[in-house]
């Protein structure tokens, strides 16, 4: 038999308001709430508590990739089944995990509030959702991922700073808070700062040549050559420091796209060598074979008493709206 909140929740699949051709009408939606990257996490107490939390928690809050201090990628709330109704429904996150009589893995978008991402998890024994979990928590955490840099950009886009001189001298457009200012800027090279309660998130926007990067084996390596040799000499630093990627964490490199276009997206911190600076940085490496170079975007955080999670997640969710010209 199933257990009555799994019956509960099927019957509200498939009761929920439906349009005329029989499919759900979202239309009438309320709007979704949450903190960015807040995930709900829906389990009874008794799997919230044995392995399967476990297995929820070793891969839903392991440490986000690139910062200084091990911070979740989601910080996660848990309620039994029978608490999950009304308002708690609207979080902009969740994800359902219960026993059944069916091995099962759904995604499901705008379900109870929008935008929404969920995913539900059901299965026969505490010991298959834990391999359902394992299994497929790429996928969700990456569905929930490019659900949250949306709602990120949503956001930022309600007041926005000019940035017509960026496009004109780097031939690059991107959406960028009002909150944000113009550091430093020439023909080659920009430098946009916002300031924070206790330190800074910043934006470099520059440009190297093609064979700068000559292939994916070295990728990396050139990549920290290139910000340390720009970061060195146009980012000014007391004491005549020096920016540079910290050579004791090694970074994280992905392969991405940028406005169609393939990019190297790099993930590590920084430090002001022989000072005791440093913090997080996220870097796209654009190939743009039309004008023979890489277009490098970058967002750094200094911000010493702060966590940084969600400072970078803004960062890259400003450099993903990037458009070449």
């Amino acid at each position: 038999m199933k257990p009555i909140y799994f019956v509960l929740f099927s019957l509200f699949f498939a009761f929920t308001s439906c349009n005329e051709s029989g499919k759900k009408d979202k239309t009438l939606l309320p709007d979704s709430v949450g903190n960015i990257n807040s995930l709900q996490i829906i389990t009874p107490n008794d799997l919230w508590n044995g392995i399967v939390g476990e297995a929820i928690r070793n891969n839903f809050a392991a440490p986000t990739d690139g910062l200084p201090q091990d911070e979740p990628l989601f910080s996660m709330n848990q309620m039994p089944p029978e608490a999950f109704t009304g308002f708690a429904r609207s979080n902009r996150l969740f994800l359902y995990v219960v026993l059944s009589d069916e091995d099962k893995v759904t995604i499901a978008k705008d379900e109870y509030a929008k935008p929404q991402s969920g995913a539900l998890i059901k299965a026969t024994s505490e010991e298959k959702l834990v391999e359902l979990i394992n299994k497929n928590a790429a996928k969700i955490i990456e569905s929930f991922h490019a659900s949250e840099i949306k709602e990120r950009q949503r956001r930022t886009s309600i007041s926005l700073m000019k940035t017509d001189s960026l496009r004109k001298a780097m031939g690059v457009s991107m959406q960028i808070p009002s909150a944000y200012r113009i550091a430093k800027a020439t023909d080659s090279f920009f430098w946009m700062r916002k300031d924070l309660k206790d330190g800074t998130t910043n934006i470099l926007v520059y440009e190297v040549p093609l064979s700068m990067i000559t292939s994916d084996s070295t990728a990396v390596s050139d990549i920290i050559k290139i910000r340390d040799s720009i970061g060195s000499k146009l980012l000014p630093v007391e004491d005549e420091g020096q920016f540079i990627t910290e050579d004791a964490y090694a970074p994280y490199i992905f392969k991405t796209e940028i406005d169609g276009k393939f990019a190297y997206e790099t993930k590590g911190t920084w430090e002001v060598k022989d000072a005791w600076m440093g913090g997080p940085f996220i870097n796209f490496a654009i190939r743009d074979e039309k004008n023979n170079r890489y277009l490098i975007l970058e967002g750094f955080t200094y911000a010493p008493s702060a966590a940084k999670r969600d400072l970078q997640f803004e960062l890259e969710s400003i450099l993903q709206t990037a458009k070449l010209e």
